[in-house]
Formats: structure tokens, C-alpha cells, sequence
């Protein structure tokens, strides 16, 4: 899998817009992302904060070039016809620069809406399915345990190849990602060891299902991100109120080159993208996506 305007074998670099931010910041921060060059700007649907497409389609509408990723869209909160309908829409009037991952969502998130499915799992990996054939343009007739459509067919599929990217975190979902998408995501949570292992548990996925010599699979992965002189308190801080402070090797504090190695280390592991995510409390949100784009991107091969 290979985005449009992704150049030989370049990492791949992008920054998260995080929706602790109000919507109505992400107009000034996608612009900058366009004209500082940066590859990538990703989104959020965090519940219960703000929408994935909704956002998505106004960042594109804002901008001319980058790419906007919306990583992730909770499966249990849709029917897949919906999410195909809104994926090919948006990539019929963007061609090439949309990327959309689903996934599980939180599961406390999924109850407090009345959405928790007893298998996350047999729900993801039908959507999966239907999503990708829906997006290929296929007339889809399936009678799952959640996935049930009968006869449907996008009047308006996408003009290319979509791929679709499935967030994972644990060894049955990589596998999962391997198995039935085109791409994985990898939370900050995930130091180089465990980009390693996911591209292990990915690989044996695409094995199982016969996939193993067909298209390439990319692997996104956040980084968490701090610079400024107060950077390193803020990453600790955030570390520890994600319960992740005794994790090594998580997360960077510092200038471009420390930034940049970090980032490698990453790619050195198996990441094709590394998608820079700030601290929730960044005090310069435009300042950071141009630090990204500007600053660290040259030092990254």
C-alpha cells in the first residue's frame, strides 16, 4: 500500500490534531500543515469530542496537498454502508488524500452509547470485509453476526484502489490487520520493541489469509511528542497519566534532531509512518505542526 506522493522509501511523517482542541482551531492548523509541506495532518474521533468526518472533509476542503488521516472511527458506531458511503465521497472529492483507519473505539466509549459489541473482534473483522468490497465498487449480500446488507452497492465508489487501515494493539487484532486490511495503526503506546512485534503478528496474518505476497502493508504509528524547554515535564506528565511512565524508550522531548531520531528509531523497527502526537496540553498547536514540517522532516530520511 502506498499513498499518493510518497517517494521510493522515505518514511513517511505527519502530526496529530488533537481534538482537545476546540473544531473550530483546526482550520488555521490544517492550512499550516498545507503550506509548511507537511505530509500528513491526523484526526481524531475521541468520544465524546468531535466528529472524524465531519473534520476530515473540512481540512480537505480548507487545504490543497496534505493528506488528512482520521485515526480512528469506531466500527460499533456505524453501520459499514454509512462508513463506505463516507469514505467514497470523500476520496471522489480528494482523490488520494484521504486515509481513514477503524477500529474497536474504546469499549467504555462503546457502552456509554449503547454500542458495545460482545465480539469486537468478529465486528471488526466483518466490517473489514464489507467495507473493502463496498469501496472496490462490489455489489456486498452478507448475513453476519453484525454486518447484514442485502444487495448493496456504492452508486458512487471511489475512481481507485482505497485502502483501509485497521488500528490494533493486541496480538489478535494485528493479526486481524494483517488478515483483512490494508494498513495498520499503532497507538503512542508503542515503543520500536512493539513495532517489531505487530509487524511480526501483522505478517503472520497475511500469511494465514494468503496474503503475504500482495501489496505492500503499511504501518502508521504516533509518537508522542514534546519540545520546548518545558517538554520534557509535559511528556512525563502525560506518560504518567497514561500509565505508561515505565515504559522505555515512549515518547520524545526536544529539539528537531532529537525528534527526528526518535522517529527513526521507529522506522528502524518497522514503521512506514510516524505521525508526531502532541502533548494534550501543546501551547503552540500551529507552532508544533510547523516544527514537524520544517524542522524535523529534513533530518528524516
Amino acid at each position: 500500500m502506498c499513498y499518493p506522493g510518497r517517494k521510493g522509501p522515505m518514511t513517511g511523517l505527519g502530526a496529530v490534531f488533537r481534538p482537545q482542541l476546540a473544531p473550530e482551531r483546526l482550520r488555521s492548523v490544517a492550512r499550516i500543515a498545507d503550506e509548511a509541506g507537511l505530509e500528513e495532518l491526523w484526526l481524531w474521533e475521541d468520544c465524546f469530542r468531535e466528529g472524524g468526518i465531519s473534520t476530515a472533509a473540512a481540512a480537505l476542503a480548507w487545504t490543497e496537498r496534505v493528506r488528512i488521516g482520521v485515526g480512528l472511527l469506531p466500527v460499533p458506531l456505524r453501520n459499514v454502508a454509512i462508513t463506505a458511503m463516507e469514505a467514497a465521497s470523500l476520496h471522489r472529492m480528494f482523490p488520494g488524500r484521504p486515509i481513514l483507519a477503524v477500529g474497536h473505539g474504546v469499549q467504555d466509549w462503546m457502552g456509554q452509547v449503547g454500542a458495545r459489541a460482545e465480539s469486537p473482534m468478529t465486528l471488526l473483522r466483518e466490517h473489514l470485509d464489507a467495507l473493502r468490497a463496498l469501496l472496490r465498487g462490489e455489489l456486498v449480500t452478507v448475513e453476519g453476526r453484525y454486518v447484514k446488507l442485502d444487495d448493496v452497492a456504492l452508486d458512487w465508489p471511489p475512481a481507485g484502489p482505497v485502502p483501509v487501515i485497521a488500528g490494533a494493539t493486541g496480538p489478535r487484532s494485528l493479526r486481524l490487520a494483517g488478515a483483512a486490511a490494508d494498513g495498520t495503526l499503532l497507538t503512542a503506546s508503542t515503543p520500536p520493541e512493539g513495532v517489531r512485534r505487530a509487524r511480526q503478528l501483522i505478517d503472520e496474518g497475511r500469511e494465514s489469509a494468503g496474503r503475504a505476497g500482495g501489496e505492500p502493508h503499511e504501518v502508521v504509528v504516533y509518537l508522542l511528542t514534546a519540545t520546548g524547554a518545558d517538554g520534557p515535564a509535559r511528556l512525563r506528565a502525560e506518560l504518567a497519566d497514561e500509565g505508561l511512565a515505565s515504559v522505555p524508550d515512549l515518547g520524545v522531548a526536544g529539539d528537531a534532531a532529537a525528534v527526528a531520531k526518535a522517529v527513526q528509531r521507529l522506522a528502524d523497527a518497522g514503521a512506514d509512518t510516524v505521525v508526531l502526537q502532541p502533548t494534550g496540553d501543546e501551547p503552540d498547536p500551529e507552532g508544533f505542526v510547523r516544527f514537524a514540517a520544517e524542522e524535523v522532516r529534513p533530518l528524516v530520511p
